[in-house]
């Protein structure tokens, strides 16, 4: 029987490819996004820094973000250690997708990737040359290829049983064998590849693809939670003995970071509190912090494992608060 024997849960924002010196310069670019404050509701870089802490300042001087960001570097070092010593046969990597692989012509709620490979490109990402400075395109581009892209390969197989799986008990994904000619893997699959995995040694991946981002198809908390526990039991039905993983790519809050709310979703993990997750605000779950629902859907995975580590560290770049809720989890 094949199992689940590893989750693993990481942020994935550009914010964690930057160096000391690019850190500073987050605060270009969030002072001219849509933002929401913690209870969902839209406004305005301004308000967020009139209404913010005013210690928060001291929180945002550049030693203070290289001190944090050090401490995620660290976190994301032991994940990868963790990740290629593991012995696994696949990865299934829970992540949303922006306007990356699915656009608004047709976007599933759920899809699975099922071709025997995956592209690593930066080609349809030449979109945010038009919307950002040049220092945020270099910052990102360490989600992809350094030179030529890459084709990385898939567990088509164990893709083709869980769409069939899921068919068969209550799910309906969309279901995708290659992308657009030329395009490549969105930026939430493109870190674990570029950032996390032995490039040497890639693991073959399954994508699991969630709409966190965009109305109106958002998955519910609840059926992230039921996705999840459909993929493990649809794991163990797969014949043979395969050590599978799962991670949840994303997350937690931002672009405003709530700590309150994301240690309650770490310590919702390590107590398997399927309530609490399942019954999550909606009005907390809009824009970055949608991708909470990854971790809501790996959760879901993982009943039958410990969180046995995690590291969480909030990411303040900006006076306002703004920034991203830097989570690590690893469960066994």
């Amino acid at each position: 029987m094949a199992r689940i024997t590893l989750g693993l849960g990481s942020s994935h924002t550009p914010m964690l490819l930057a160096s000391d010196e690019t850190l500073p310069r987050f605060a270009e670019t969030d002072r001219n996004i849509k933002h929401r404050d913690k209870e969902g509701r839209p406004t305005t870089y301004a308000e967020l820094l009139e209404a913010a802490n005013p210690h928060m300042a001291e929180m945002v001087t550049p030693a203070e973000m290289v001190a944090r960001q050090n401490k995620a570097r660290a976190a994301g070092v032991y994940l990868s250690k963790v990740l290629n010593s593991a012995g696994l046969d696949t990865l299934i990597v829970m992540s949303d997708d922006q306007d990356e692989a699915y656009l608004e012509d047709c976007r599933p709620a759920f899809a699975v990737y099922y071709g025997e490979t995956i592209l690593n490109s930066n080609e349809q990402h030449e979109q945010y040359r038009r919307r950002f400075p040049e220092w945020y395109v270099r910052n990102r581009q360490g989600f992809f290829e350094d030179q030529a892209p890459r084709e990385y390969p898939v567990d088509s197989k164990l893709a083709l049983h869980l769409i069939e799986w899921l068919m068969d008990n209550g799910f309906d994904p969309a279901s995708s064998r290659s992308m657009r000619k030329g395009e490549g893997e969105g930026h939430g699959m493109a870190y674990v590849h570029r950032r996390l995995m032995d490039p040497a040694k890639p693991i073959p991946i399954v994508p699991v693809f969630l709409n966190t981002y965009f109305a109106p198809n958002q998955p519910r908390p609840r059926r992230c939670y039921e996705l999840g526990r459909a993929l493990r039991r649809a794991v163990q039905d797969y014949s043979g003995d395969a050590r599978v993983g799962i991670i949840a790519s994303g997350g937690l809050s931002h672009f405003l970071v709530d700590e309150d709310f994301d240690r309650a979703i770490l310590k919702a993990c390590a107590d398997k509190d399927a309530g609490f997750l399942q019954s999550l605000p909606r009005n907390k779950l809009h824009s970055g912090s949608s991708e909470i629902l990854n971790w809501v859907g790996v959760a879901g995975a993982l009943e039958h494992l410990d969180l046995k580590w995690f590291e969480y560290v909030p990411g303040y770049r900006t006076a306002a608060g703004t920034g991203t809720g830097l989570s690590f989890a690893v469960w066994t």
